[in-house]
C-alpha cells in the first residue's frame, strides 16, 4: 500500500519529466522510473499537463508626493524692547514689548506674546503689547506667530528681564510723607497720618 502511494506521487511529481519508464521488481512491486532498464520495463505515456500559467495581476504604480514646501516663510522673529536680561525699574509694574520680524506679517497671521510662558493679552497684528502690573522679579517673555487656527508658525526663545518696583517703605524713605500727603499719595495712607495736637488756650497768671 505504502509503495502504491508513493507511486501515484510520483506520477503528480512526473509531468516535468521527459520520460517515464514502469516494471515489475523481484517482489512483485511496480516500480516507475525516469531511467530506462533492459528487460521487462515499458515506457509510460503521460497525458499532457493542463497547467495554466501563473496570471500576472497589474499593480498600480506607487506615486510618492512631496508635501508642498510653505511659501510664507520667516527669516527672522525677536523681541526688540525689551532687550534680553534687562532690568525694568517701573513703580506701577508697567513695560511696554515690541516685537519685530522679518519680513512683516504675512496675511491671516497674527502675533502673540507670551508671560511666563502665558499668553497676555489678545493675539493680532500689531507688534506692540502693553503689560500692566507686573510682579516684581524675574519674568520670562516669548513671542509667537500664529495663524488663524491658532497653530504656531514662528517663536522666539523665551529671554529674561526683572522688574524692579519700589516698595510703599522705600518710597516713605526716601520721600518721607507730608501733612498735605496724606491720604493723597499711595505710601501716605490716612490710617497712618499722625494725630494732630491741639493748642492749648493761653491763661494768663492773675
Amino acid at each position: 500500500m505504502r509503495n502504491l502511494l508513493f507511486c501515484g506521487l510520483m506520477l503528480l511529481a512526473l509531468p516535468t519529466l521527459a520520460q517515464v519508464y514502469t516494471y515489475i521488481d523481484a517482489e512483485g512491486n511496480r516500480v516507475f522510473t525516469d531511467k530506462p532498464r533492459a528487460g521487462n520495463a515499458e515506457r509510460v505515456e503521460l497525458a499532457p499537463s493542463n497547467s495554466m500559467p501563473a496570471v500576472q495581476t497589474p499593480t498600480a504604480p506607487v506615486v510618492t508626493t512631496k508635501a508642498p514646501e510653505p511659501t510664507q516663510r520667516y527669516n527672522l522673529l525677536r523681541i526688540l524692547v525689551p532687550q534680553p536680561d534687562a532690568t525694568i525699574r517701573d513703580n506701577t509694574g508697567n513695560l511696554i514689548v515690541s516685537i519685530n520680524s522679518d519680513p512683516g506679517l504675512f496675511p491671516q497671521h497674527s502675533y502673540r506674546l507670551l508671560l511666563d510662558g502665558v499668553p497676555v493679552g489678545e493675539a493680532g497684528r500689531s507688534p506692540v503689547f502693553p503689560l500692566e502690573n507686573i510682579d516684581r522679579g524675574t519674568h520670562q517673555l516669548a513671542a509667537e506667530i500664529i495663524d488663524q487656527q491658532g497653530r504656531i508658525i514662528e517663536r522666539t526663545p523665551s529671554q529674561p528681564f526683572h522688574m524692579m518696583r519700589i516698595s510703599l517703605a522705600q518710597k516713605r524713605t526716601a520721600n518721607p510723607c507730608k501733612k498735605a500727603d496724606y491720604g493723597v499719595r499711595p505710601e501716605c495712607p490716612l490710617k497712618d497720618k499722625p494725630a494732630e495736637k491741639k493748642d492749648i488756650p493761653f491763661v494768663p497768671f492773675i
